[in-house]
């Protein structure tokens, strides 16, 4: 628990040194918190700490990626603004972007944002993070959402708002390409999301560049 809070952003970038950089585009949705107080959000309620957006961000940039990513307004309607990444995507893909060059991160109520825009633009070619959304509110709030493309869950054990995503998987079918799920352990409950932790860094990137093992 100690190790994991002292992890710096250095250490991040030495662990991704000897993968090669990527290409490609990268839509990161941040958590609720952001929406409430900003690029400088802290929790000190849950202690869940400094919501690191701006790090999260630089990673990917730093590993060869496009990064699209805006902070929402406070309240912000999920399926409305999951239609605004849809016109986002379809404005890329119009003007040729391969799909697999497109990976769409959420975290949080991002993470439902990004889930709603999968089963909006029921692409099966499109590649997608999803990290702590998935619970039985959102699976029964949302009953006709499907999982389309490329699916990387990622929860962490002690959360208790971000659960597995197996029952979407199963009610998705043949709609998703290809399915991994990775369960945590990182003792830090919903706030393993908020900063650029390796352990969620590392597989996103590999999602991000079409490797799918």
């Amino acid at each position: 628990m100690k190790q994991l809070k002292h992890i710096t952003i250095a250490f991040v970038l030495f662990l991704l040194a000897d993968i090669a950089l990527g290409q490609g585009i990268v839509f990161y949705l941040h958590g609720r918190i952001v929406e409430v107080q900003g690029i400088h959000a802290v929790d000190t309620i849950n202690g869940y700490g400094a919501y690191e957006y701006t790090k999260i961000l630089s990673i990917f940039r730093e590993n060869g990626f496009k990064v699209i990513s805006k902070v929402r307004k406070i309240n912000t309607r999920p399926v409305s603004y999951a239609q605004h990444v849809v016109h986002q995507i379809d404005s890329l893909l119009k003007k040729g972007t391969n799909p697999g060059d497109i990976t769409v991160i959420g975290a949080s109520k991002g993470a439902l944002i990004a889930m709603l825009t999968s089963s909006m633009l029921k692409n099966k070619k499109l590649n997608f993070v999803f990290m702590a959304a998935c619970n039985p509110y959102s699976f029964k709030q949302f009953p006709k959402l499907k999982f389309y493309g490329n699916i990387l869950s990622i929860f962490e054990e002690s959360d208790r708002i971000g659960r597995t995503c197996s029952g979407f998987k199963t009610r998705s079918g043949k709609t998703i390409s290809h399915f991994k799920e990775i369960e945590l352990h990182t003792g830090l409950r919903h706030g393993f999301l908020f900063k650029p932790l390796p352990q969620w860094v590392l597989p996103a990137l590999k999602w991000a560049r079409k490797d799918y093992s």
